[in-house]
């Protein structure tokens, strides 16, 4: 049996799912003509109450695209040192917009509406300018930790205070939603653009949207098209989105729930110093000097056990769609055996 806990992205459609694939109807999606893409698009728009979305085929691109609209060469953009658009996208900040990045260091990836405000940079010619703030829910490298919504709130409020632009990494935002029981049309309110990803927790096979305005969005469809994103007969994969966004949101906390026995389990071993706190799927550990990274996962992967070291001593796993109750079984005697 192999168990494979090193993301959500490595879920495989299920029959349901690639029966709407197979039956979706197409068109040209770089002439607006796919009424299954141009369907998920307003679908998307609508959850969060935002007048339009794109489809790309990544959250890298959604992210950057969205960076791009906020910003000019010579901007900085204000975010977390752990936050995925820093860490995950090759540089893209500095080289799609070319733009610099200012760091906050919050507490699990989250930083509050001060620290932005003591960030931004003052009118001065020697500085770059103040232009975005992007935060990101559910945090990976925060252990799948959750914004207060509060916050998230007085961090709008600062940004209509210093004129900057807001927005949203939303990778995992419906983990946060399920797991907090936050509105999605309250996000819609505060953040000027919103990426959403299809292929993490909701388990379809490729694919991100990036919701915003119609301005920002009209926008945004020459950006992907210079990227390399614009695709033709996108509808079948577009299908599977949408059967995910019908289907898979409130199957969410199933993948919360075992995280959370996990790591309860976890707490039970020897070989484990700290269990870091767990709110959604994923779950980060830190190891004693029983073992490294590279020798604990390969004493997993020796048991078919398959996951990724995330730092010095740390362990990441993370539950999803395919993660069974049988999975689970055979986890657990796994990590009791070592």
């Amino acid at each position: 049996m192999k168990i494979d806990l090193r993301s959500d992205t490595v879920t495989k459609p299920s029959k349901e799912m690639l029966d709407a694939m197979y039956l979706a109807p197409v068109g040209d999606d770089v002439f607006e003509e796919d009424p299954t893409v141009i369907e998920l698009e307003n679908t998307s728009a609508n959850i969060f109450g935002k007048e339009a979305g794109i489809f790309c085929p990544s959250g890298t691109m959604t992210n950057q695209i969205a960076i791009r609209l906020h910003t000019q060469p010579g901007s900085e953009v204000i975010c977390d040192k752990l936050s995925h658009i820093y860490n995950y996208e090759g540089g893209g900040i500095a080289l799609n917009s070319l733009s610099s990045v200012k760091l906050l260091a919050g507490a699990g990836g989250r930083f509050t509406a001060d620290d932005v405000l003591k960030s931004i940079q003052p009118d001065d010619i020697h500085s770059p300018v103040s232009k975005v703030v992007s935060l990101e829910n559910t945090m990976n490298k925060g252990g799948g930790s959750c914004y207060d919504f509060e916050e998230i709130y007085a961090i709008r409020e600062t940004c209509h205070e210093h004129g900057l632009a807001l927005h949203l990494d939303g990778a995992r935002l419906f983990n946060a939603l399920v797991a907090t029981g936050q509105k999605a049309k309250a996000y819609g309110e505060v953040f000027d653009t919103i990426s959403i990803c299809l292929s993490k927790g909701l388990g379809a096979p490729i694919g991100s949207l990036l919701l915003g305005g119609h301005d920002d969005i009209k926008r945004a469809k020459r950006v992907r098209k210079v990227m390399g994103g614009a695709w033709r007969q996108a509808g079948y994969i577009a299908a599977a989105g949408h059967y995910a966004l019908d289907h898979h949101i409130d199957r969410l906390v199933e993948d919360h729930d075992k995280a959370k026995v996990i790591g309860k389990v976890l707490e039970t071993l020897d070989y484990v110093e700290e269990v870091y706190p767990c709110e959604t799927n994923i779950l980060i550990f830190k190891l004693t000097d029983k073992y490294d990274n590279k020798a604990f996962t390969q004493k997993l992967a020796d048991n078919g056990v398959h996951a990724f070291g995330f730092g010095p001593q740390l362990i990441r796993f993370v539950t999803h769609l395919d993660f069974t109750n049988d999975h689970m079984d055979q986890l657990i005697k796994v990590l009791k055996s070592l």
